[in-house]
């Protein structure tokens, strides 16, 4: 049976997001069939002329595999 699992950071983040990520897949021994993330950046827009980029948010969207409940 498929399955979605969506997983939310920063950026600044990426380290525990990846352990995070890992964990889910070692504790719930799922086969993932595909992953895909997206990274959304914000500006800053009160810093003045030097704009400095803030940390974004970061989704994965995993797709995954289980086996389908015995009957």
């Amino acid at each position: 049976m498929q399955q979605v699992k969506i997983f939310k950071s920063v950026d600044t983040e990426l380290e525990d997001l990846e352990k995070q990520i890992n964990r889910f897949i070692r504790k719930n021994n799922v086969r993932v069939l595909s992953i895909s993330g997206n990274h959304s950046a914000s500006v800053d827009t009160g810093a003045g002329p030097m704009n400095t980029f803030s940390g974004g948010d970061v989704t994965v969207i995993m797709l995954f595999e289980i086996e389908s409940p015995s009957r």
